[in-house]
């Protein structure tokens, strides 16, 4: 089981099933909601993923049809969802353990920070880059 909260510890999660791959999304909307170059995310099945502090999770629409959810107390941006999927788009700072997943890509870096390079790997294994949501 993994585990994960918000900063000030009053929005707490586990996750019984698989966290999917990984990938750092670049669009401007993260960068502003999470106030850094991008957000690393990954999916997870609805139906694994346990919430707890319901009371303290407030949400807003970044754009129509997908939610932010994150602690009204500390702000933490804990998960995303978008309406008519299965899944949530689990916002990886908040995790306490190694989620055991793949990084695969970098996305929408047609909207990348201006000031951020994205690295290339020393040993190869560079991600994939795409200029929109793929």
């Amino acid at each position: 089981m993994i585990s994960g909260n918000c900063l000030c510890g009053n929005v707490n999660y586990q996750i019984t099933g698989d966290v999917g791959d990984i990938v750092h999304c670049h669009c401007e909307t993260c960068r502003k909601a999470h106030g850094t170059a991008f957000s690393s995310v990954a999916a997870v099945h609805d139906r694994d993923f346990k919430l707890v502090g319901h009371e303290f999770l407030n949400s807003y629409e970044s754009s129509p049809g997908k939610e932010r959810f994150f602690c009204s107390n500390c702000g933490t941006q804990v998960y995303a969802k978008r309406e008519g999927t299965e899944h949530i788009i689990l916002r990886l700072g908040s995790l306490n353990e190694d989620p055991e997943s793949k990084e695969i890509s970098h996305i929408w870096v047609s909207q990348k920070a201006s000031w951020y390079s994205i690295p290339r790997s020393d040993d190869g294994c560079d991600l994939s880059q795409y200029e929109g949501f793929e």
